[in-house]
Formats: C-alpha cells, structure tokens, sequence
C-alpha cells in the first residue's frame, strides 16, 4: 500500500472491518470486547423501547445471541453499532407484535421506564446533583407521554448521538421519516417541559 492510499483509508473502516473478521471467526475475545464497549448504549436504549427494565435485558441477551449467530452477516461498510440496534429493535419489534400488548405506533402509558441520562461535566455540587436528577425524571417521565417512534428517534440522536443516517438505518425508515420524528418528538416535549429548566 503506497502513501497515497493511506490517505483514503478511514481508522473506523479498519475498525469495522476487523470486527466483521472476528465475527465470522466467531473470536471470543472480540465478543467480550463489544459487549463491553456497547452494553451500556444498548440496554438503555432498549429500557427505552421496551418501557421496562426485566423486558429489555431479555432483549438485550437475545440481540447479543443473534450477534453471535449471525455475525458472519455483519457488513463492514456500516458501523457495526448501527447493526447492533438494528437488531435489537427488530427483536423488540417482534416480540411486541406477537404480544400485541404494545404498539411502536401508540404512545407509551409505563412511567417506570429508566430515567433519560443527561451527562454531568466535572464535579457537580449536591445540589446540581439534585437539580440534574429531577431534570432527568421529568424528562424520562415526559418522554414516556410521546409516541414510541418518537420517543426511540430522540433517544438514538441525543442519547446515543446517532447521525441521521444512522437512525435511517437502525430504524429502517427514510432519511425524511427520521428528521420528522425528530422535530415532532421535540414539539411534542415541549408543552410536557413547560416550566422545565433546561
């Protein structure tokens, strides 16, 4: 490989392609690697989706079987989080069809799902800590009023700072469909936030 083409070679490509390398090997070590990496982005987006918490971890541990299973399907020009999601949320889709107990299309009634993170910077007072914990329960308890698309739209783009196209992918929805779940999402926060300081 000369100089020139180095240039063209993107870290994340590599990355990604070693990843599809090691999935097809079925490499334990590369497992155990991601599961760590992405175990925590994963659960609670799926606390999110499913709107409770024992749900989610048995989405979560069927989404890391179908990984191992299918690993050799993973395509290494996407990033292999967007193939994580993608999974998952087919599963949690699955299951609630065949449930029919919860529809992605109807708005969520659960107040017990998990609160919507929001990052503290540095080394916050007791009382920013308080402040940023109700925050967080207002937001968590509001987003549970909005519709599920909604809801998982916000979630992939503020939580887990999904770029559009990700979300596309993950969602298997238009690039459009993405954006207006997202501004819909945000509008239909607002009057739920009102009086929220943000």
């Amino acid at each position: 490989m000369n100089a020139t083409t180095c240039y063209f070679v993107s870290p994340m490509r590599d990355e990604n392609t070693e990843i599809a390398r090691g999935l097809k090997r079925r490499d334990p070590d590369l497992f155990d690697q991601l599961i760590e990496k992405y175990q925590h982005r994963l659960l609670r987006y799926l606390v999110h989706l499913a709107g409770r918490r024992d749900l989610a971890e048995d989405f979560f541990q069927e989404t890391w079987i179908r990984v191992l299973e299918r690993g050799g399907q993973y395509d290494a020009h996407h990033e292999f989080s967007t193939w994580l999601f993608a999974i998952a949320r087919n599963l949690a889709i699955d299951h609630m069809r065949r449930k029919q107990t919860v529809s992605l299309d109807a708005p969520a009634n659960n107040d017990d799902g998990a609160p919507f993170d929001i990052p503290n910077i540095g080394q916050p007072s007791a009382l920013d800590v308080t402040i940023q914990h109700e925050l967080s329960e207002q937001i968590s308890c509001s987003m549970q009023h909005i519709v599920t698309e909604y809801r998982e739209a916000l979630v992939l783009r503020f939580q887990e700072g999904m770029s559009l196209e990700e979300i596309a992918h993950v969602t298997n929805s238009p690039l459009g469909t993405v954006k207006s779940r997202i501004y819909r999402g945000l509008s239909a926060l607002g009057p739920l936030l009102k009086g929220v300081r943000l």
